[in-house]
C-alpha cells in the first residue's frame, strides 16, 4: 500500500472507470474534483481525500479509505473507498416505435438511427 497515488490511476484501480485513459480524460475535461478543487490526471490523492467525479452520466462522491495503484478485483476495490454517491436516477422504460420494424425492410433510416443512438445514450 502506498501513501499517495495519481487520481487517474486510483480511479482506474478501484474500478470507477473502465480504463486509465477514461479516468485521465475525465480529469482533463473538468469532471473530477479532489477536495473541492478541479483535478488534473497527475493530482496526488491520499487517504481521507474526497473525490467527486461525473462518470458514465452519474455523479460519484467517494472518500478514499485506502490508496492503491494497481487494478484489483471488485471485492477488494469496494474496500478502498466509502461511497457517498446519490442513488442512480431511475431509467424510465421508453417504448421505441422505430424498433418495431418488419422483417426484411432494410436498414434503419437516418431518423431511426438518430433515435437509436439517443436511446442508447450516444451523442453525435
Amino acid at each position: 500500500m502506498t501513501e499517495s497515488a495519481r487520481v487517474d490511476q486510483w480511479l482506474w484501480s478501484v474500478r470507477l472507470t473502465k480504463t486509465r485513459a477514461d479516468a485521465a480524460a475525465a480529469c482533463r475535461g473538468g469532471r473530477v474534483e479532489v477536495n473541492g478543487k478541479a483535478a488534473k490526471p497527475a493530482t496526488k490523492v491520499v487517504v481521507d481525500d474526497r473525490v467527486e467525479a461525473r462518470l458514465a452520466g452519474r455523479d460519484r462522491i467517494v472518500l478514499i479509505s485506502r490508496v492503491i495503484t494497481k487494478r484489483v478485483g471488485a471485492a477488494i476495490a469496494v474496500e478502498c473507498f466509502i461511497d457517498h454517491s446519490p442513488p442512480p436516477p431511475e431509467r424510465l422504460p421508453e417504448v421505441a416505435v422505430f424498433a418495431e420494424r418488419d422483417r426484411g425492410t432494410g436498414r434503419p433510416t437516418k431518423r431511426d438511427r438518430r433515435k437509436i443512438d439517443e436511446l442508447r445514450g450516444r451523442t453525435r
